[in-house]
């Protein structure tokens, strides 16, 4: 969880995710790949400036769905400040295992106070950019833990 720390402070690098319009995107494919493709279960999630986390449920491979929400998002996100051509997300992601509903408990609220940690905001339901607002509440709700994986 030291990267998360360093990730969170963002001091260096892109920081394409904490425009409106990219964040809007890619919470969007969020919702949609779980509502329309039922590629997984999405439990919760975190969209911080330079990173995201994902607790999910997977229906499918995870190889495919590690590669599909990064191509459908990759080329519409590059568009908007201009860098067509240009990698958006990086290759490899960091993933484990859930084991327990204790973990995912743990987890999920690990990622939803990732904001208020990095100084964002007061409160993880002040973050319009997470599961913890009552915007996102619902959209992606029904846990369940028993090998549940957590994305980043």
């Amino acid at each position: 969880m030291a990267l998360d720390r360093l990730l969170d402070q963002a001091c260096t690098g892109p920081r394409y995710l904490s425009q409106p319009a990219i964040a809007r995107l890619v919470v969007e494919a969020l919702h949609y790949r779980p509502a329309s493709l039922r590629h997984y279960t999405l439990h919760a999630f975190v969209r911080m400036a330079n990173h995201l986390h994902l607790l999910i449920t997977p229906q499918v491979a995870l190889p495919n769905l590690q590669r599909s929400p990064k191509r459908i998002t990759a080329k519409r996100a590059n568009q908007i400040p201009g860098l067509t051509g240009q990698a958006f997300w990086q290759e490899e992601s960091c993933d484990h295992w859930v084991r327990d509903g204790k973990q995912f408990d743990r987890l999920r609220a690990y990622l939803e106070k990732n904001p208020v940690k990095a100084g964002l905001v007061k409160a993880p339901e002040h973050y319009p950019w997470s599961s913890a607002t009552k915007e996102q509440a619902g959209q992606g709700a029904g846990c369940g833990p028993g090998g549940l994986p957590h994305r980043r």
